[in-house]
């Protein structure tokens, strides 16, 4: 599986495995466990939903719990320390993160219940797409013509009471940065319906490399296959960790554009960076 290499770091490659025999056990047993946890946790909500959805429709009150249990075993499972500060806006509106890897999808369901938007390419990605489709993802296709539609299904999730999150950067880095944060989705805001009864959080995803690893170890970007990046998260004998920090909501209708709530919230992301 590979990415459009929409933004290019010093090495878009990850290096060969070579985990010895304690790293080939670890990489099995995890990768057993990660798989069993996320099947399983998936074939329940799926049952879920079927009593779920007569009576909630759009709404999901039950399903999002088993999500964020899943989401949670999978870090004990990768032997990673994960921690969230502050809480999730209860006014309606969006949520907002930089994007450093396909483990941002997991950190960020683990502690909050949100739903995402992510390009149309994610569906297809194994458990990791089963999961985007199951757990309610929106999926978008970068397409001009699809615009006009698109606005509308934010707007309608919004309207539900949806805590859509999307990643403003546009693609993924090595997690060491924040990228300017693109306008385009922002329009669905300032909609008339919708300008000034919404708000946008900003959360910033940090990760901790291991100790004695590249400080960029958890970044997956470019072109890096999804198999071997995966693996080497699976097979490391030390494990760093990851942190969600959720920041102070901003309102919609405090800004006269999407360019300039574009701006404040990419600002509030980095500024866990620059601390």
């Amino acid at each position: 599986m590979s990415r459009d290499p929409t933004w290019v770091g010093a090495d878009d490659t990850v290096p060969p495995l070579k985990p010895g025999l304690t790293g080939w056990v670890r990489l099995i047993v995890r990768g057993a466990a990660f798989v069993t946890v996320t099947l399983s946790g998936l074939l329940v909500l799926l049952a879920v939903r079927l009593f779920e959805r007569p009576f909630h429709g759009q709404a999901r009150p039950w399903t999002p719990h088993i999500t964020q249990w899943v989401c949670r075993t999978a870090f004990r499972i990768f032997g990673m320390n994960y921690r969230s500060h502050g809480e999730r806006m209860t006014h309606p509106g969006a949520v907002v993160s930089n994007h450093c890897s396909w483990m941002d999808i997991i950190a960020l369901n683990a502690g909050k219940r949100v739903y995402f938007v992510a390009k149309s390419e994610v569906a297809g990605w194994p458990l990791i797409g089963w999961l985007a489709r199951a757990t309610g993802t929106v999926f978008i296709r970068r397409d001009v013509r699809d615009a006009a539609a698109q606005k509308q299904v934010f707007e309608d999730r919004l309207k539900a009471g949806h805590k859509l999150l999307f990643f403003p950067e546009g693609t993924s880095t090595d997690g060491l940065r924040v990228l300017p944060f693109k306008p385009t989705l922002f329009a669905a805001f300032f909609s008339p319906a919708l300008r000034d009864i919404l708000w946008v959080q900003p959360v910033s995803v940090v990760y901790t490399a291991p100790e004695g690893a590249a400080e960029r170890f958890y970044g997956w970007w470019g072109d890096m296959e999804f198999g071997a990046h995966l693996a080497k998260v699976l097979a490391s004998h030390i494990q760093g960790s990851v942190e969600v920090i959720w920041h102070e909501p901003l309102k919609v209708g405090a800004f006269s554009d999407r360019k300039g709530l574009a701006k404040a919230a990419e600002e509030a992301v980095r500024s866990a960076f620059e601390s």
